[in-house]
């Protein structure tokens, strides 16, 4: 099981159509200037055909475009890919029930689009500069890396978290890059094993074992064998939405589903997990800051 947005039958990135702002050029003509001959625009290339299996719905105050794709399937299935939402639907289901089914989906759509907005908005901003005064997001707040020092370290210099690391100033980008993330990945399983140890305490529970990960979908998983994972990129929180992605994962041991006792578990674990399962529902790994 796992922490983050609904699952869908497949996965896809979704992209926005580009397209160039129309350009107006605007042309003076100066007295007494004689006016040179204008050749014939050459004709405006017809738009492209919209594909036939292209639909629209109303989905609350937005219009939302989708391609509808008929197969041999038995039910209704939902894919983002980069033309936006396709839906597939087997032959004989009628366009009112796929619609109504789409309708159904409604939040899982629009949350989906807004977050593909703000994926895009963050590929628009300049990479990170892997230099000495570089900051991170560390423990839900940033930490300043500082070249140079003797030995690699955190400290705390006039209010401002300094990560020194024993790196000459000229080290080159991928240096501090390879540096910098082997540290967070060893506060990651500091931390992330100490806060296991407590839960597992408090509940009386055991694992099979744990590790961290690297996935780009999802926060944690628990199989049903008891192994625990958990997304090293978590560390860049606050520990109570570290704290409530390992309430969740443990919980899976007593309930392999999201039904309302497993979530009565989460809450033997963690009361206050409604505000971290929250503000996690905004994050997602792929809105990180690319840094890796």
């Amino acid at each position: 099981m796992t922490v983050g947005p609904q699952a869908l039958p497949a996965h896809a990135k979704l992209r926005s159509p580009r397209s160039d702002p129309a350009q107006l050029s605007l042309l003076f003509d100066l007295p007494g200037t004689p006016i040179a001959p204008v050749a014939p625009a050459p004709p405006i290339p017809p738009a492209p055909a919209r594909p036939k299996d292209a639909r629209e719905i109303a989905l609350g105050a937005q219009t939302i475009s989708y391609l509808l794709k008929r197969s041999p399937r038995k039910s209704i299935g939902f894919q983002i890919s980069d033309d936006g939402l396709r839906v597939t639907a087997p032959r004989w289901i009628g366009l009112h029930d796929i619609e109504q089914s789409i309708r159904e989906k409604e939040r899982w759509i629009l949350t989906k689009l807004a977050a593909w907005k703000e994926r895009s908005t963050r590929r628009a901003l300049p990479s990170m500069q892997w230099a000495s005064g570089a900051t991170i997001p560390f423990l839900g707040a940033p930490l300043t890396i500082e070249l140079g020092a003797s030995q690699s370290a955190l400290a705390e210099i006039a209010g401002q978290r300094i990560l020194q690391i024993a790196m000459p100033q000229h080290a080159s980008p991928q240096q501090i890059k390879d540096r910098v993330q082997a540290w967070l990945q060893g506060e990651a399983r500091r931390i992330f094993e100490s806060r296991l140890e407590h839960y597992l305490a408090l509940s009386g529970w055991r694992i099979s074992g744990w590790g961290l990960s690297s996935a780009t979908t999802q926060w944690g998983s628990c199989t049903a064998q008891g192994h625990v994972r958990l997304n090293w990129r978590l560390i860049h929180f606050t520990q109570d939405i570290i704290d409530y992605v390992i309430a969740h994962e443990l919980a899976h041991l007593k309930e392999m589903n999201h039904s309302p006792r497993f979530w009565q578990t989460v809450a033997s674990l963690y009361p206050d997990y409604h505000n971290a399962r929250k503000a996690l529902r905004h994050q997602h790994p792929e809105l990180l800051p690319e840094l890796f």
